[in-house]
């Protein structure tokens, strides 16, 4: 079984902007709303994959990707996805003994900016570099899935944990 150990983050500020790469342009959809698992396609830059999550919140929960060929992906994304695509580019900032992943959203989500680093054990220890923000983690409004259906842009300041 795949597993996925992960933690979310917000971001105080732009300096990890630093030491980022030149970042890569994700696209994704959904195929379900509900359910025990998040299924979904992607498109990173040239690759694409199918990826089935488990629909739970938290640091750790089961993952499975496969690779699909990009024309695939692509009249998945066209036809067969139940709402519009989740767009962001995905920037590799290496930090301590981690690399970060920095998300910053575009299209519906826009103006939203998530650190994840992926972990080999839920309790693992690593550097906070100073930029990191607020952990967001346990939070569902900040994950991919929900964004797709609850997008950034329609959130009331109210709302926004």
């Amino acid at each position: 079984m795949g597993l996925e150990i992960e933690r979310k983050f917000l971001l105080a500020d732009d300096r990890w902007r630093a030491a980022a790469d030149a970042g890569e342009a994700f696209v994704q959809g959904y195929f379900c709303a509900e359910g025990n698992a998040s299924v979904r396609v992607r498109i990173e830059g040239e690759r694409a994959n199918i990826n089935i999550k488990a629909a739970v919140i938290g640091a750790t929960r089961a993952e499975y990707e496969y690779p699909v060929p990009l024309a695939d992906a692509r009249a998945m994304l066209a036809d067969l996805c139940i709402a519009p695509p989740v767009e962001k580019k995905r920037y590799q900032v290496p930090y301590g003994s981690h690399t970060w992943e920095i998300d910053e959203f575009s299209g519906a989500n826009a103006g939203l900016v998530v650190a994840e680093i992926e972990l080999t054990a839920a309790d693992e220890q690593f550097d906070c570099p100073d930029w990191l923000g607020r952990e967001v983690t346990d939070q569902r409004c900040y994950y991919n899935h929900a964004l797709a259906f609850h997008p950034y842009r329609d959130w009331q300041s109210t709302q926004a944990p």
